[in-house]
């Protein structure tokens, strides 16, 4: 079933590449909804050809947001109108094709249910989180403008990231490669200093009030 999957998404990442822009947004929806298609595969390589000159750095950002977005709402909206008990179920059976178990959405509504609006924003920056974190969102029914604004500005930091280790470092395939994991460290070293940062103000304020 593992090689399966694999073999799909070998297959997807060819098509998405085939398809210059459209592939962009087609691969970015896949990436923000069930199917843990990683963005790096993407971006990094779209990357490079804006370094080359063969796309535009403006259309690949928009697109890339857009297509997270697109993809975002497809699990905003199931979680919205099939409600927890479904989702725990298609989870529970089919969950393990995805890499998605119960505990992965429990950590997400812990994460959702701690720091409300803001772990939209946040937890578009963090692995696994990523594609989980719209599924809170829609089971509390966060306003869809502030969800809309949150996963773009979290998705839009993401692909700025990705698109320019591309554009400076596409040329050294082997840095990208043994840096990569270094560089979702920082991002998640900046969502925590970012998250910390908000708890102690948000403490202070409350303590002031009272």
């Amino acid at each position: 079933m593992l090689e399966l999957f694999h073999q799909l998404i070998t297959a997807l990442l060819s098509i998405v590449n085939q398809m210059g822009y459209l592939g962009i947004l087609i691969g970015m929806t896949i990436e923000s909804s069930f199917i843990p298609f990683p963005s790096e595969l993407i971006l990094i390589p779209a990357g490079v050809l804006v370094a080359q000159g063969k796309m535009a750095v403006g259309i690949v950002f928009v697109l890339a947001v857009l297509g997270s977005l697109l993809g975002a709402l497809i699990n905003y909206i199931l979680a919205l109108f099939l409600g927890r008990t479904i989702i725990d179920a298609l989870v529970g059976k089919y969950g393990k094709i995805f890499f998605i178990n119960s505990d992965n959405l429990k950590k997400a509504d812990r994460f959702f249910a701690s720091y409300g609006d803001l772990t939209t924003f946040t937890g578009r920056l963090i692995p696994v989180i990523r594609q989980l974190i719209s599924l809170p969102a829609g089971f509390a029914r966060m306003n869809l403008f502030k969800f809309c604004f949150y996963t773009s500005l979290g998705a839009g930091l993401w692909s700025l990231i990705l698109i320019y280790t591309g554009y400076f470092f596409g040329n050294n395939s082997a840095w990208i490669e043994s840096n990569l994991k270094f560089i979702s460290w920082i991002v998640l070293l900046f969502v925590l200093i970012f998250l910390i940062t908000y708890m102690l103000l948000k403490r202070r304020k409350t303590n002031r009030l009272l």
